[in-house]
């Protein structure tokens, strides 16, 4: 898992931090993550595959008889 070390934070923001994370009853760590986690994948994200199956649903669905191919992809040749 990855570490992330914030520096120059001011006083008053680590005062802060530790306060909500008591009202939370987080550590001031956990809250942290979970401020971080909420800004940069916030609950009511655009999800475009539940959105394509939503927008198939309203049209009865889509029926299809394609089966995947299972063979290997051959690599790029740049020659």
């Amino acid at each position: 898992m990855a570490a992330v070390t914030i520096r120059n934070l001011s006083e008053e923001t680590h005062r802060a931090l530790k306060l909500r994370a008591a009202e939370n009853g987080r550590s001031t760590e956990s809250e942290i993550r979970q401020i971080l986690e909420q800004a940069v994948r916030p609950s009511k994200r655009l999800k475009i595959g539940s959105e394509l199956a939503a927008l198939g649903e309203q049209f009865g669905g889509i029926t299809s008889k394609f089966s995947r191919d299972k063979n290997p992809t051959e690599p790029a040749s740049f020659e």
